[in-house]
């Protein structure tokens, strides 16, 4: 009862007092950096405790990579396997395939001039009656048919000096070009499953523990960053017109006596009923709008949750 009296007088005064309503009430904070888990997958390393202060690029939590790490593997294996194929096109066929293209060549060019030889000899006999004429038809088969063997050795020894087809070419690079794009995504698809921060500051949160499976885009860590802090405030809504980016006020936090002078870096266009925190007697019914109110390196030791109160301007 002793201490229920005074709190009652306290409140009375502040209800009737006119400065309440030109103060915008609210909180110290700090950006809140979110960092969430690309797959579902068990956390198996958690190096630092909530709490700590970290740098940019520090491990926070590493989840179980061994899955992803056969599939960056896999994708290894399709480039080096494209990349060989690209280079068979492009460097030829062996020289030992050529010198057998060619051996090939020059004995179908013999076997072709014996087989001419030899129907011009049967043809001659022919012609004085000494063959018969299934001897004529027998050579004229044999020298058309090293003919053919002939030009089918030419052929081949000119598609193995010749080249791939360009088409062939094009194709397999854009196969290989393919495989190197799947590769890179693999690649960053392990790498996200080592969850680093993306900035300084201190560690907030780190809800999962080792051996806990993490749900894809669960939260698995949260940083406040290394930065001064600023007044998230509701402004009533006469002092809206007043302000803009830019604007100095002073805030007041509660512990220091001390006064600090900030700017205002961001207020809604938007407006929203009074928080329950910001509510007296006199205003429950009134607009307020979103504000925040960047203190400066000054005050960049004070810690995030504290409540303010930022006073309006005066005409």
């Amino acid at each position: 009862m002793k201490l229920l009296l005074p709190l009652c007088l306290l409140l009375t005064l502040i209800g009737c007092s006119d400065t309440t309503s030109s103060l915008a009430l609210g909180t110290l904070e700090r950006d809140r950096v979110t960092l969430t888990a690309t797959d579902n997958q068990i956390v198996r390393a958690r190096p630092v405790a909530e709490g700590s202060f970290v740098k940019a690029g520090q491990v926070l939590v590493q989840l179980d990579d061994l899955k992803q790490r056969s599939v960056v593997a896999g994708a290894e294996a399709q480039v080096a396997q494209a990349q060989a194929y690209l280079a068979k096109l492009t460097n030829g066929e062996r020289p030992e395939d050529i010198a057998a293209a060619k051996a090939g060549l020059e004995s179908a060019d013999a076997t072709w001039e014996e087989a001419q030889s030899s129907f011009k000899r049967t043809q001659s006999l022919v012609a004085q009656g000494l063959a018969s004429q299934a001897e004529l038809d027998r050579a004229k088969a044999s020298r058309d048919g090293a003919k053919a063997a002939h030009d089918g050795a030419a052929e081949t020894l000119a598609k193995l000096t010749r080249g791939s087809r360009i088409e062939d070419i094009n194709q397999a690079s854009a196969a290989l070009e393919a495989a190197k794009a799947e590769l890179k995504l693999q690649q960053q698809i392990l790498t996200d499953l080592t969850v680093v921060a993306t900035r300084d500051g201190i560690i907030d949160s780190l809800p999962y523990h080792v051996g806990e499976r993490v749900p894809v885009n669960g939260i698995v860590a949260a940083i406040q960053a290394d930065m001064a802090p600023f007044a998230r405030v509701y402004v009533p809504e006469p002092y809206r017109v007043q302000l803009a980016k830019g604007s100095e006020l002073w805030v007041q936090v509660d512990g220091i006596a001390q006064r600090f002078k900030g700017k205002v870096r961001w207020i809604a266009t938007e407006p929203a009923f009074t928080p329950y925190y910001a509510l007296n007697e006199q205003d429950r019914a009134r607009l307020v709008y979103l504000a925040e109110i960047w203190l400066g390196e000054e005050a960049k030791s004070l810690p995030s949750g504290v409540p303010v109160q930022v006073e309006m301007p005066h005409d």
